[in-house]
């Protein structure tokens, strides 16, 4: 197993967000967090990458107790993140905001943003282009490379589609399952919960900082539960695209 998040507790003050969560990712799977607004799933990404300290519980990756080891040594461990709302550097290039992702890095990355550029043609025609005046799906790729550029061995992914146009949520999941298909581990978590059962290989639900359902992705989609609680009422398989969720949060200043 390459991450396992065990019984995990965050609390913000007196009030918990998570309240003992497990999760399991296995090297080469796409594995999803789905869930309502509010429900733990971006806290639970921060407390992963090191943004948010635990309560108790613990998480190894790749074998090793990370559960207290700074932000930065995750990256340097090999976990990467692309966080909600992009987070690029308005006032940097394409080019340099890329570099911002390999800051733990040392050497020639050339090979890397080559395989970046691939991976996103579009960055590559506007590299010297301010990364605050790109679109929000431009952005969004720029994230997603931004992380790459520190070789993760898993990618966290946290809402990806939020606030795009449906053909750029289909390029950008495509993007990603094209990652993942290239040896890159991925824990997605998305408001888009038909996109992303769709995509993943297994996945858990959240409620209220707690797993209440955890199966592979296609059982999930077939789920009563799951679909008339995310999937639009019983709309199941060809249900199209449900709308992106608007931003909530667990706590004040926390989103969901």
């Amino acid at each position: 197993m390459l991450l396992e998040i065990k019984d995990i507790h965050v609390h913000y003050g007196k009030i918990a967000a998570l309240k003992g969560i497990s999760v399991e990712v296995n090297e080469g799977e796409i594995v999803t967090l789905i869930g309502a607004n509010g429900a733990g799933k971006t806290t639970t990404l921060k407390t992963i990458s090191g943004l948010r300290g635990l309560s108790s519980g613990t998480i190894t990756f790749d074998g090793k107790d990370i559960s207290k080891l700074p932000g930065h040594k995750r990256v340097m461990a090999g976990l990467g993140q692309a966080p909600e709302g992009r987070g690029v550097f308005p006032g940097m290039t394409v080019y340099d905001n890329l570099l911002m992702g390999a800051y733990t890095r040392s050497g020639d990355f050339g090979d890397d943003l080559a395989e970046v550029f691939e991976l996103f043609p579009r960055l590559a025609e506007r590299k010297t282009q301010m990364g605050g005046t790109m679109s929000g799906g431009e952005q969004q790729m720029l994230a997603i490379g931004r992380a790459l550029m520190a070789k993760p061995k898993v990618l966290l992914l946290d809402e990806p589609s939020m606030g795009l146009a449906p053909l750029m949520v289909q390029q950008i999941f495509s993007i990603i399952e094209e990652i993942n298909r290239r040896g890159t581990t991925v824990l997605l978590v998305e408001q888009n919960a038909q996109q992303a059962l769709k995509l993943a290989h297994r996945a858990y639900v959240l409620e209220t900082g707690k797993v209440v359902k955890s199966a592979p992705a296609a059982d999930l989609l077939d789920d009563p539960d799951v679909q008339a609680a995310y999937l639009g009422g019983g709309l199941g398989h060809d249900a199209p695209p449900e709308r992106d969720g608007a931003e909530s949060r667990d706590v004040p200043g926390e989103q969901a």
